[in-house]
């Protein structure tokens, strides 16, 4: 069976409900107030707007865009987590989330104990958990500290943790959400080598990044989000200059002006002991 991603016509509406509890002083003030205003008054917004997008094997798509444009939001909705109110999301392969790590971890419950209860989250059995325990703990490098309750792990320990557990196995579709810079630098460039296999081994890739540098490494494809609608789609390197220039406002970098040295200056350098032109 061939991986594929198939997004159709889809808008995601966000509600947000403002003042659903207002305090006895506004409620006083609604009274008085001549304009009359529900207290359950609701903003709606579109957080993706009319997208259609087919993915397919071999693709590595990149998502680039300013916070807010709706990049996390898109693939939370490729997993299921928000469904479309309009139009369809279609897919078809084992999708592995690597998106907030660590979410669901109980602070009380050791490592070890973590391990098994994100698995679980994952939706992985108990008997895989228990093959994969001595590998994820061997790559996090808590041997000591994994059955300690993980409320007294750093948030370095706990990413370590978290990005082990959800790179275990290898998936046929990959969604990658800013994990690139989990634990120390040590662990990052592990993290690096792991992530480079899994996006080599994985039918689709589908990568979030503010890190213009890992977006033209990873990436073959590159779709650019802006308050929710993709303006643009196309090369790596293509869609980065064009975020820059048109999206992010960031002006380019001019190369430094090379000046010739003056006559006076070649003839002192000349002239002068020890100099490098004098040898």
């Amino acid at each position: 069976m061939d991986a594929l991603i198939e997004i159709k016509n889809a808008t995601l509406r966000f509600r947000i409900y403002r003042n659903r509890t207002p305090a006895l002083k506004e409620k006083v003030i609604r009274l008085l107030s001549p304009k009359k205003v529900t207290a359950e008054e609701v903003i709606e917004f579109d957080a993706l707007k009319n997208l259609n997008l087919s993915i397919k094997g071999g693709d590595r798509l990149g998502i680039i865009g300013l916070n807010g444009a709706g990049k996390s939001t898109m693939l939370k909705m490729i997993v299921g987590i928000y469904p479309p109110q309009k139009g369809s999301v279609h897919v078809k392969g084992k999708v592995t989330p690597l998106i907030e790590l660590g979410t669901g971890f109980d602070h009380e419950l050791s490592g070890r104990e973590n391990i098994y209860l994100n698995g679980a989250l994952l939706g992985r059995s108990f008997k895989q958990m228990r093959s994969m325990e001595d590998a994820i703990i061997e790559f996090s490098g808590l041997e000591e500290k994994i059955d300690m309750p993980i409320k007294y792990y750093s948030s370095g320990m706990m990413g370590r943790l978290a990005f082990s557990i959800g790179t275990i196995m290898e998936p046929e579709i990959l969604l990658v959400d800013e994990v690139f810079s989990t634990g120390d630098a040590q662990f990052v460039e592990k993290a690096r080598k792991r992530m480079a296999q899994l996006i080599s081994k994985s039918s689709i890739v589908v990568i979030v990044s503010h890190s213009m540098e890992h977006i033209v490494q990873f990436c073959n494809r590159v779709i650019v989000l802006n308050r929710g609608v993709v303006v643009a789609e196309g090369d790596p390197a293509e869609m980065v200059d064009y975020y820059r220039a048109n999206v992010a406002n960031v002006p380019a970098v001019p190369a430094p002006a090379v000046i010739a040295p003056s006559p006076q200056a070649v003839a002192a350098a000349a002239n002068a002991p020890h100099s490098v032109l004098a040898k």
